[in-house]
């Protein structure tokens, strides 16, 4: 019986040391925090003895004990953190409304479905806007004084250059950027090649924030001359954030799990990196996606992977790119249908204070994939 025990549990460790070789062999509990989204309002909320709202009821149960501590530490940053999550899923609906993958989500926890549980290109993208999403709207908040524990980023003071000088209120990305991290990455379990995809991932939407920071200035002077200017950073527009990350999607690095071997000099092993599959190819950047599996063709339903299949989707029949009924449709063709739309049209203003239209009849023709 001896024996038997020990053989079955050499056979587990070998089960579970193959599936941290692989990163795709356990299932991923990661991003369940994202169900946050679908629960976050303000008639549901706890408060602690001195009737202070702290949390969401109905979140407490898709956060880890590390997040529900950041929470309470900082009053008043889940509703940002809702709020960036519900932009980037918008952004992300966005940027792919012509793809196959069209960003689907749904109304459980596991926001994005099974895309997670794979390691391609798309599940690259979720991991950073969100990442993003929770940033952005962080340092924002921080900005306004919706979160007590930050304000603005008032470490810029004092002279600039020759006409101008530091103030104002720059929005505080250091930490946005300093809190996504503890919160979202806190999700993340494992030394696998997923983790590492998605702690990369995770920084690359970080970053792109980061970096894209832009002076803002106000002008001071006698007749509105602008002899002076008062400047601050200010955060991009969440549409430059998605626009920069779509652009790293369709450059994204397929990457291999690699270690560097140990040190001699301090005796201790180099921490597992990520390293391009195709030798030839430069290491990718920190603000570059990463991916280490082919993506599903998206074509048809597939409940095993989790795609929703492109059939009823509309395309355009006259457009040769991706958003056309061609490539869109797969080849299957598509059906077309006209209907009358009905919309309201020359508006007038009438003082003080009525608007006045018409209403106007189209008809419009939708083609859609079979």
């Amino acid at each position: 019986m001896r024996i038997l025990a020990l053989l079955l549990g050499v056979k587990a460790a070998c089960i579970l040391l193959v599936s941290s070789l692989s990163g795709t062999g356990a299932v991923n509990n990661s991003g369940r925090w994202w169900g946050i989204v679908n629960v976050a309002s303000s008639a549901n909320l706890l408060t602690n003895s001195k009737n202070v709202q702290l949390v969401l009821d109905p979140s407490l149960a898709l956060l880890s004990r590390r997040q529900r501590r950041l929470i309470r530490q900082n009053p008043g940053i889940l509703h940002a953190i809702a709020a960036g999550l519900h932009t980037a899923i918008q952004e992300c609906k966005w940027q792919f409304r012509n793809r196959r993958w069209n960003c689907p989500t749904t109304h459980s926890p596991a926001i994005f479905g099974k895309i997670v549980n794979r390691g391609c290109r798309e599940t690259a993208f979720v991991f950073a806007i969100t990442s993003a999403g929770v940033t952005h709207a962080v340092a924002r908040s921080c900005s306004e004084g919706a979160i007590e524990s930050c304000t603005c980023d008032y470490r810029r003071r004092g002279p600039g250059g020759p006409d101008w000088h530091w103030g104002g209120c720059s929005d505080n990305v250091d930490f946005g950027r300093m809190f996504s991290r503890e919160f979202v990455d806190s999700s993340e379990r494992g030394r696998d090649l997923r983790y590492l995809n998605n702690l990369h991932n995770n920084e690359a939407g970080r970053m792109t924030v980061s970096s894209e920071m832009r002076q803002e200035c106000k002008c001071h002077g006698m007749s509105g001359s602008c002899t002076v200017r008062t400047c601050w950073m200010r955060l991009p527009s969440f549409r430059a954030v998605g626009d920069f990350l779509k652009d790293r999607f369709d450059g994204a690095s397929r990457v291999v799990y690699a270690n560097k071997g140990s040190n001699r000099a301090s005796h201790r092993a180099d921490p597992r990196h990520l390293e391009p599959e195709n030798p030839a190819h430069k290491p990718p950047s920190s603000r570059d996606l990463v991916y280490f599996e082919k993506s599903p063709n998206f074509c048809s339903y597939n409940g095993k992977t989790g795609t929703h299949g492109t059939s009823g989707r509309t395309c355009n029949s006259s457009s040769p790119a991706l958003d056309g009924c061609e490539l869109l449709c797969c080849g299957r063709g598509f059906k077309t249908q006209t209907e009358k739309v009905t919309e309201r049209c020359h508006c007038t203003f009438h003082w003080c204070c009525h608007v006045s239209c018409l209403n106007c009849t189209s008809t419009q023709t939708l083609h859609q994939c079979l």
